[in-house]
């Protein structure tokens, strides 16, 4: 895959998460006003724990990922706030995108 298809992919996929999620959970979080509700909706049933659980820990890896090129690349600190603001699959795909844009492969 080339290098211009594979960051405009990623762009895609964190665009339309971040799109999605702003259609699902922002009017609903806006009409409860609980944050902390909307949190733990993420953990009402095991189907759903197993879910967050795993965005959870992807968003783990990411960030040791990222600790561990932090000599190597810049910013990245700056994907794990997108992840924990706009979800994993955004902070995941920027850091990719970022880290293809400083690294040659």
């Amino acid at each position: 895959m080339k290098k211009n298809v594979f960051k405009i992919s990623l762009a895609i996929v964190a665009a339309f998460f971040a799109v999605l999620f702003c259609f699902i959970v922002i009017p609903a979080l806006f009409d409860s006003k609980d944050i902390l509700g909307a949190i733990a909706g993420g953990f009402v049933n095991p189907f759903a724990t197993a879910y967050s659980m795993d965005a959870i820990c992807c968003w783990v890896v990411l960030l040791i990922w990222v600790i561990y090129e932090m000599p190597k690349i810049k910013y990245g600190w700056v994907c794990l706030l997108l992840g924990l603001v706009a979800g994993v699959a955004v902070g995941f795909a920027v850091y990719l995108i970022v880290r293809t844009n400083q690294i040659e492969l």
